[in-house]
């Protein structure tokens, strides 16, 4: 069934190999994703820290470079209700960073990036530039974005870190599962709730695990994504039923990320084997190279951080500061459990070594 699988998914994906590179948001630019179509995967592109201006500007720039197809991603997190009290408490906490930064701490937090299911600009965006594909991250959108992009005859696709997640994405009708394990770099794809219900809890189900359920209680291909770091582990992937894998990771070294020098070098550094997952940074769930900030923003004593996206905008304004200092301690160095096992070569030769490992395999 798997062989079927793939060969569907990657037919419908126009794919020669069954590897997706992860659309990470602020990483990935329109050079890597379209020098990983060009080299037979599927690139992609995050939009979901993007407007729909810029948005529209990088799949103009991503299709100026390739005629293959390629994935833009989009945030699909419920805003969350304001919470003035949770917000002051957080940033009382943040406050001696920001004295040792010479700042004056933000009085209130600001959403840095707005929801794809509150955002029909951004809809408007896809809809007339009608990239290959288009994958949703946090959830699913509102159901007359999903029609309409369905009617536009782009190949959908979802992240599902559990069983129930995968079974909303399957009878919403989409093409493919995402299923990403608790191993994945970045934030986690949990889905929000419905507004007052509580948040179930993660059963942080490893990559291999979350495949195996899925392919044995869906119907659709199944992506596997988390802690895939070269062909050997797509191939494994495959064998445990995935149509194909999605690696992250694996692609922030390639010269044409967006990763900058700091980061670089964290992830050829012994720091690559630490990574935790935490909402220090967003106040969503993500995995990254353990720093001192996460470490302070998890002490005993801290309070939970502000909501998603709130808490990103109190970390991105401590990193802006501590940076202009040349100080990365408060970057998001986004890593999965994979990271020691980076290669650091152009995307089209590492889609190239990725194939060769996979064939042998």
């Amino acid at each position: 069934m798997s062989n079927d699988h793939s060969h569907a998914l990657m037919e419908r994906l126009g794919l020669a190999l069954p590897i997706l590179q992860a659309p990470m948001a602020g990483v990935a630019t329109p050079e890597l994703t379209a020098a990983v179509s060009n080299a037979g995967g599927l690139g992609g592109l995050g939009a979901g820290a993007s407007s729909p201006e810029d948005a529209r500007r990088m799949i103009e720039a991503t299709r100026a470079l390739t005629d293959r197809p390629f994935n833009i991603n989009v945030f699909c997190h419920r805003t969350p209700a304001p919470d003035p009290a949770g917000d002051a408490a957080w940033l009382h906490h943040l406050a001696p960073l920001y004295a040792r930064l010479d700042m004056v701490p933000p009085t209130r937090l600001v959403e840095v990036y707005s929801s794809f299911m509150d955002d029909d600009q951004m809809l408007d965006v896809l809809l007339e530039t009608r990239p290959a594909v288009v994958s949703f991250h946090f959830g699913l959108p509102a159901p007359h974005q999903l029609q309409a992009l369905k009617k536009a005859g782009i190949c959908l696709l979802a992240s599902a870190t559990n069983l129930d997640e995968a079974r909303r994405i399957e009878a919403a009708g989409l093409d493919a599962i995402i299923a990403q394990g608790i191993e994945a770099g970045g934030h986690r794809g949990c889905f929000d709730p419905e507004p007052g219900m509580p948040l179930p809890p993660d059963e942080h189900l490893s990559t291999a695990v979350l495949v195996r359920q899925l392919v044995l209680n869906t119907r659709l291909p199944i992506i596997a994504a988390g802690g895939i770091m070269d062909g050997h582990a797509i191939r494994a992937m495959q064998e445990l039923g995935a149509a194909a894998a999605q690696l992250g990771t694996a692609f922030v070294a390639c010269p044409e990320s967006a990763a900058n020098a700091a980061y670089r070098a964290r992830l050829r550094s012994p720091d690559a084997a630490h990574t935790r997952l935490t909402r220090v940074l967003s106040g969503r769930p993500a995995r990254g190279i353990v720093s001192p900030f996460i470490d302070y923003g998890e002490a005993p004593d801290a309070p939970p951080p502000a909501a998603y996206p709130r808490a990103y905008d109190a970390a991105k304004q401590l990193h802006a500061a501590a940076s202009r200092r040349g100080e990365h301690t408060y970057a998001a160095h986004w890593a999965g459990q994979g990271a020691p096992m980076i290669r650091e070569m152009p995307a089209a030769q590492l889609v190239a070594t990725l194939a060769r490992e996979w064939r042998t395999a």
